[in-house]
């Protein structure tokens, strides 16, 4: 499962994310890819989604939330899209 996140410097919220996402990619099978909101890549993302936000999360390329990041909510929608792949 393809993880990016949308993040940029001196954002708590950000080092939040990449907390919880490590965690989680413990746990489960996530590739994490961090984009700054700074760079042209970043900048091309957010014009694309509208998410101009961070930390923005996008899973399997679908904008999944932005600002604080709930570990519950990643964890239940990582739990339901691995089981929809069964």
């Amino acid at each position: 499962m393809e993880v990016t996140v949308l993040s940029q410097d001196n954002c708590s919220y950000c080092d939040q994310a990449h907390e919880i996402l490590g965690r989680l990619a413990g746990k489960y099978p996530l590739s994490i890819t961090t984009v700054d909101l700074g760079q042209p890549e970043g900048q091309a993302l957010a014009e694309s989604t509208g998410m101009f936000f961070t930390p923005g999360i996008f899973i399997d390329g679908e904008a999944f939330s932005f600002g604080r990041t709930s570990e519950k909510q990643l964890r239940r929608e990582i739990e339901r899209r691995l089981a929809a792949e069964e």
